[in-house]
């Protein structure tokens, strides 16, 4: 991120400062440091971002032990995580807090996750949402489930070009239902709005869609979101958070039900995790959201307050009118999610899409300059793009994972005929240095 917002203080002011504690001279603040301890400068060149400079301090600290530069995305994204995020959800009032089950005592977590929800409604265009459920895959299993609840039907259609990995837990969640799923592959990492509009019909409860798609594809889905509605379905809209800084969102494309994985939002990369699941609909869906939505009210005294406005879990009500048997949900990873959308603001979350976007639009015209590269289609992007490679995409990911890459996630593990692509992410953590590195590499692994 650009800048910094420091101005250096006048030598008359920092006068005037070491007059005011009683020290004669700067150095004498560090005088309790033996002297062969103290760096003579950090040499640091002005307006360096946080990011930047926190890895600069690691590299002079001897603790830059970062051996593998990431390419991957596919649902969990390695972003920069503002120091304000672990600092305010380390708070004790945050860290050790469990849930709100009376409101009297939880003010401030309630307050919080009524923030959290007024957030996700910004970012998604829709009217209402939970206090966050597990993942972005339970919140897609949890959006089919609401779908077959509201329609009465039992035919749920998803398009190929959704993470594998939610449709797996789709498909979980189905296996014992009276439903039917139909997934319909891609064309080229495209959807094929043909055979999608083939398979719509009165029998189906919903369609799913995902921008950007797994291949990175990005779309506008608004006349599929006709298409459903005109045979009574409904739309429910995969969505990567970071990228509606940019990209239009579910609610603008005329989503009924907008779901998204949190991870990106302030959370770090941990074996997987930890994540927290968004699930946001149009407000006559309120009721059937699984999980708890926070209100706000007033007091006897007319004082603002906050309370659990809908307990819809098993725990709370009778469990054959619960809509899910999700017990929890991730307040924690919520909050940082909140601390870090807030900590960026409105024109700091645009500028981090910004970035993602221009570092990927540079990648590609880097990498699909190699001979025998191509890219799998040409639509339009975010900051992921899928690569057709003249050798297997796997045995090439091996490959550079000896040289410190790891350069995408080879499709051919998820998508028939497809082991010589390679999808690649690339965001706003990705230097130019490491781009160049990547291509440099990629070409000599080919072709050496």
């Amino acid at each position: 991120m650009s800048g910094t917002g420091y101005t250096p203080h006048t030598p008359a002011e920092i006068r005037q400062m070491l007059d005011a504690i009683g020290v004669a001279e700067t150095d004498e603040l560090f005088s309790a440091i033996p002297a062969g301890l103290r760096a003579r400068s950090f040499d640091l060149p002005d307006g360096m971002s946080e990011f930047e400079m926190l890895r600069r301090m690691e590299g002079l600290a001897g603790l830059d032990r970062r051996d593998l530069v990431p390419f991957i995305g596919g649902g969990c994204y390695d972003h920069i995580i503002p120091s304000v995020v672990d600092h305010l959800a380390g708070r004790s009032e945050f860290a050790t807090s469990y849930t709100p089950y009376q409101p009297e005592c939880s003010q401030g977590t309630l307050q919080a996750l009524y923030e959290y929800q007024t957030a996700v409604c910004r970012l998604t265009g829709m009217d209402a949402t939970n206090a966050s459920l597990y993942d972005g895959g339970t919140a897609l299993a949890e959006a089919t489930l609401m779908a077959l609840r509201i329609t009465g039907r039992h035919r749920i259609i998803m398009d190929g070009g959704v993470n594998p990995f939610a449709r797996e837990i789709v498909r979980a969640y189905l296996a014992n239902l009276d439903t039917e799923p139909l997934e319909v592959q891609p064309t080229e990492g495209l959807t094929d709005r043909d055979a999608i509009l083939s398979h719509l019909d009165h029998d189906t409860a919903a369609l799913v869609v995902q921008n950007p798609s797994f291949f990175g594809t990005v779309d506008d889905f608004s006349d599929l979101a006709a298409a459903a509605h005109a045979c009574g379905a409904l739309l429910i809209v995969s969505a990567y958070p970071v990228s509606l800084g940019m990209l239009k969102s579910p609610g603008e494309m005329g989503a009924d039900l907008a779901v998204s994985d949190g991870q990106s939002l302030g959370n770090p990369l941990s074996f997987g995790g930890p994540s927290f699941g968004i699930l946001a609909v149009r407000d006559e869906y309120i009721r059937n959201l699984p999980g708890r939505i926070v209100g706000q009210t007033v007091d006897r005294e007319g004082r603002r307050g906050f309370v659990l406005t809908l307990q819809a879990r098993e725990q709370h009500i009778r469990r054959h009118r619960a809509t899910s048997n999700i017990c929890s949900n991730q307040s924690l990873c919520a909050l940082r999610g909140l601390i870090f959308l807030a900590a960026l603001g409105r024109e700091g979350f645009a500028e981090l899409a910004r970035l993602n976007y221009d570092k990927a639009h540079y990648a590609k015209e880097r990498l699909a300059g190699i001979s025998g590269v191509s890219l799998l289609n040409g639509g339009p992007f975010f900051n992921e793009f899928t690569l057709v490679l003249p050798a297997d995409a796997g045995r090439v990911t091996e490959r550079l994972l000896g040289h410190g890459i790891a350069p995408g996630i080879p499709l051919g593990r998820y998508y028939r005929g497809m082991e010589r692509r390679l999808a690649v992410t690339v965001t706003e953590k990705r230097t130019r240095q490491e781009i160049d590195a990547l291509a440099e590499r990629l070409e000599e692994v080919l072709w050496s």
